[in-house]
């Protein structure tokens, strides 16, 4: 089992930037960051498939969030600028063995990793 521990989460105001990171025991080929406003449905942030070195972004999140990876440090990190008041939510590290690039992407779309961190809370107001 993979483990996953989310930092960098808080409370900033519209228009600033945070960056989240998330230490992992072991890296597999397809990880994730997704998000979860209260009261709503996890949605993917970002996925990045080592595979076949593609990164996706969501639409909301697009131009202005960055994924990034470090496995020399077995840190997973989200570069967040421009943060809009619909960014708060709780943010999740997420991680799974993907057979493809293709894999890896519908199990983001769909939720499906295998390993989960706990989260981070970030709250941005105006």
């Amino acid at each position: 089992q993979v483990q996953l521990v989310e930092s960098g989460g808080g409370s900033v105001q519209a228009g600033e930037s945070l960056r989240l990171d998330c230490k992992y025991s072991v890296g597999l080929n397809c990880m994730a960051w997704l998000r979860q406003p209260a009261g709503k449905e996890r949605e993917g942030v970002a996925v990045i498939s080592t595979r076949d070195g593609v990164t996706y972004y969501g639409d909301s999140v697009k131009g202005r969030f960055t994924m990034s990876q470090d496995n020399t440090e077995n840190t997973l990190y989200l570069q967040m600028d421009s943060l809009k008041e619909e960014d708060t939510a709780m943010y999740y590290c997420a991680a799974v063995f993907a057979v493809s690039g293709r894999g890896c992407y519908n199990a983001w779309r769909k939720n499906n990793f295998s390993s989960w961190g706990r989260g981070t809370q970030v709250t941005v107001s105006s």
